[in-house]
């Protein structure tokens, strides 16, 4: 694996983007290319709706085969270890907002598996590098830019791991 200045990936997001890659050439795009055979064999292709988009379907999976394998080729490996009592990588946090008076969950997982709407937020993110290292009971700085930043407190860890469910985003 050559190591680059792309995405951050752990050795698990690899192994999905590897599945993924792997079902569109075996599955996808064979079928892909069968609807496009059989939209050809129907005849005149300037009125072909179904040549247009089986072409179309097919272009799609082609594409997103090569930005996978592009990011693959560029990705910077990072490991998802931390020590029990640190937070890390695939890590569930529960932090304290005191300036609100409230708590929020946040699972911390790489930039390609971030979702706000499911509280999975980027290693790289302002809030997920600064919680990065930190123990239950620290307070920690999270710094939005140069004028404004603020505290929360660590409240609760769990060391959950990677997750089957989590998918690689669609660009």
């Amino acid at each position: 694996m050559k190591y680059g200045i792309g995405e951050q990936l752990t050795e698990t997001d690899v192994k999905k983007i590897e599945e993924e890659i792997n079902h569109r050439k075996t599955v996808v795009r064979p079928a892909a290319l069968k609807a496009l055979k059989e939209a050809r064999a129907m005849g005149d292709l300037s009125e072909n709706f179904e040549y247009y988009a089986a072409k179309r379907d097919n272009n799609i999976n082609n594409s997103r085969i090569r930005y996978l394998e592009r990011m693959l080729r560029t990705a910077n490996i990072i490991s998802d270890a931390s020590a029990d009592d640190e937070v890390g990588i695939n890590n569930t946090v529960t932090i304290y907002f005191e300036e609100d008076d409230e708590e929020a969950t946040y699972r911390i997982v790489t930039s390609i598996r971030s979702d706000s709407q499911k509280n999975l937020i980027s290693n790289e993110s302002p809030m997920g590098k600064a919680l990065i290292g930190h123990k239950v009971g620290d307070t920690v700085t999270v710094k939005v830019n140069e004028n404004y930043s603020y505290d929360v407190i660590i409240r609760k860890l769990e060391k959950t791991g990677d997750s089957e469910n989590d998918t690689i985003k669609q660009y």
